[in-house]
């Protein structure tokens, strides 16, 4: 009995050629292909190439040519069956097994898959032909050219849609209705098509084959969902797939990162400009099989919804659900644009460039996580602080992968020490005791630090190191001379400190010699001791050049931190005041911010 070529096909896409055969011959990675002394003959100079774009090996002193089954037969003396079952197990597959169920399953799967892909011909000749003056209007509009039509074998279903009574004559009803396409009408007693003015998008699995269809309405009418999907079959479930996956996946090689959007046309707008790396899910919440499935290929995913506020609920959503499974060599990160934004539209108007541009403001999911929850606390409710932490702390504890839970811990306390300035906590694996001072003067501190922005708090804490290392600052006056701070009052402080300190024969030793400055900024001082955030790092003992190694930290990012404002400034303008000078100007800020 031969194995469904579905299983097979998956087993394909679940393993790149490349990871198979680099367990027994070291590959090394030459363009598009991995290239390796071959396993087939002796030889000095690399013959064997492999291409896991297309999924074969191709050795040239040999001329031995395959794909994963066929190296394992051939090194391993493996009869079919047994590579099949070697790497279904590798794949994390349950090893097949043959029954009558499966032989009706690949019947109905021939059938099915037959009426749908006759399905997505037809309608995508339909749409080609169709001289409705309503749909071209819409594809003028939504910028979707003949390259896109073909490409993606969109489709158009008039209301006056009549396939099911064109394949009722080769195909019984129960064929039609398990292909999801249709439905019965009680009211008026037919089959009805499901996608009847409609534009459809295939939705295909890995291998390419179509197993469902998206469909988004054309017009505007009320009580109509804009956008629908196939139901659920036994061959489709929208859990285990996305659009454009099998497309997206043959540029693995040329990306680490693939953008997760919201939409059918996000992927349309992104590849038309050039972006292959690029997936939807299917109208529903993120599952951890939509990740896990495009992890098999790309190793940074980035998810940009849409900037609005239902955009930003999806994705907090999204995140709560897959921060359990982030693995060390995975990544997951967050993108929004600017509100009334989405994909589609941000790329149109803006360009392919400006759209990878703006991709560099990406936080990762940890990042995201605290920043979301951060929002809501009331610091003048100790019930509120308490469950923040609690839920961060509950949520961080749920990764499985222990290395990652370590550092995510990390980051959270590290976080929360920032946050929370006056509590005192020891981290011990992953356990935090906490030594708590007053509850009132934290709070008190908390508010007050909020008046802050951070420039004022990376000020301070330069303030607070030459203060309390004044000896060693005054040493190094040429330095400080060079620091330019924003903040009027901390730039004439600095000025005046220099000014003393470089006097002839001035005697200085301490910084409480300068009276008349300590008088003149003894409100400035006060902040400086209480607000810095880098006194809580100074509780431990530097030496001289940890000392100034943590000034020029600071500093730079102080730097960086202006241009990141200027940056942001501009990417507002340029929503409303698209010019080339405001473009190449905030180019040129990202390549500074950058370090090119």
């Amino acid at each position: 009995m031969k194995y469904p070529k579905e299983y097979l096909d998956e087993i394909k896409t679940r393993l790149k050629v490349s990871t198979v055969v680099s367990k027994t011959v070291n590959l090394k990675k030459r363009g598009k292909e991995f290239v390796g002394l071959s396993p087939f003959k002796n030889e000095k100079t690399p013959s064997f190439t492999i291409n896991d774009e297309k999924g074969f090996y191709h050795c040239f002193s040999s001329n031995e040519h395959g794909n994963i089954f066929d190296f394992l037969m051939k090194t391993q003396n493996l009869k079919f069956g047994e590579a099949v079952k070697l790497l279904a197990s590798e794949a994390g597959m349950q090893v097949y097994t043959f029954s009558k169920q499966d032989e009706e399953r690949e019947k109905k799967w021939k059938i099915y898959s037959k009426i749908l892909n006759d399905y997505k011909i037809f309608y995508n000749n339909e749409l080609k032909n169709n001289s409705s003056l309503e749909l071209k209007s819409y594809l003028k509009k939504r910028r979707i050219l003949h390259k896109e039509i073909d490409n993606f074998k969109i489709g158009y279903v008039p209301w006056n849609a009549y396939f099911f009574d064109k394949i009722i004559k080769e195909y019984s009803e129960k064929d039609a209705l398990l292909s999801g396409l249709f439905y019965f009408d009680e009211r008026n007693k037919k089959y009805v098509e499901r996608f009847r003015d409609r534009l459809i998008f295939p939705i295909n699995a890995l291998n390419g084959s179509t197993i469902a269809f998206g469909g988004r309405i054309i017009s505007n009418k009320n009580n109509i969902a804009k956008y629908i999907n196939s139901p659920e079959t036994i061959f489709f479930k929208k859990k285990n797939n996305l659009f454009n996956l099998d497309i997206a996946k043959k540029f693995s090689n040329q990306s680490e990162n693939i953008f997760l959007v919201e939409g059918y046309m996000d992927v349309l707008s992104l590849n038309k400009l050039g972006i292959m790396n690029t997936v939807a899910n299917l109208g529903t919440a993120l599952t951890e099989s939509q990740i896990q499935l495009i992890w098999r290929f790309f190793k940074d995913i980035i998810i940009c919804f849409d900037g609005d506020k239902a955009g930003k609920d999806a994705a907090i959503r999204a995140a709560d659900k897959i921060l359990e499974i982030v693995k060390p060599d995975a990544k997951i990160s967050f993108l929004f644009l600017p509100s009334k934004h989405d994909p589609d539209s941000f790329i149109n108007k803006f360009g392919k460039e400006h759209f990878l541009s703006y991709s560099k403001n990406k936080i990762s999911i940890y990042e995201f996580i605290w920043n979301c929850y951060s929002q809501n606390i009331n610091v003048n409710e100790p019930s509120s602080m308490a469950n923040f932490e609690k839920t961060l702390k509950q949520k961080f504890n749920s990764i499985k992968d222990e290395i990652v839970k370590k550092y995510s811990l990390e980051f959270l306390y590290d976080k929360l020490s920032q946050f929370i300035p006056l509590t005192n906590f020891q981290n011990k694996g992953n356990k935090i005791s906490f030594k708590s001072k007053p509850l009132k003067k934290t709070k008190e501190i908390i508010i007050k630090k909020q008046n802050y922005n951070e420039i004022e708090l990376k000020e301070f804490s330069i303030l607070y190191l030459i203060l309390n290392n004044f000896e060693l600052f005054k040493k190094k006056l040429e330095l400080i001379a060079e620091l330019n701070l924003y903040s009027p009052i901390c730039k004439e402080f600095l000025r005046e400190i220099i000014e003393y300190s470089s006097k002839k024969n001035s005697g200085i030793i301490e910084f409480n010699n300068l009276d008349i400055v300590k008088n003149k900024f003894a409100d400035l001082i006060n902040k400086v001791n209480l607000m810095a955030p880098i006194k809580f790092i100074l509780k431990i003992n530097k030496n001289e050049q940890e000392l100034l190694n943590m000034y020029n930290e600071i500093v730079q990012e102080l730097s960086k931190f202006n241009v990141s404002k200027k940056i942001e400034f501009l990417e507002k303008k340029l929503i409303n005041d698209m010019t080339e000078k405001n473009f190449k100007e905030l180019l040129e800020l990202k390549k500074q911010i950058n370090g090119s």
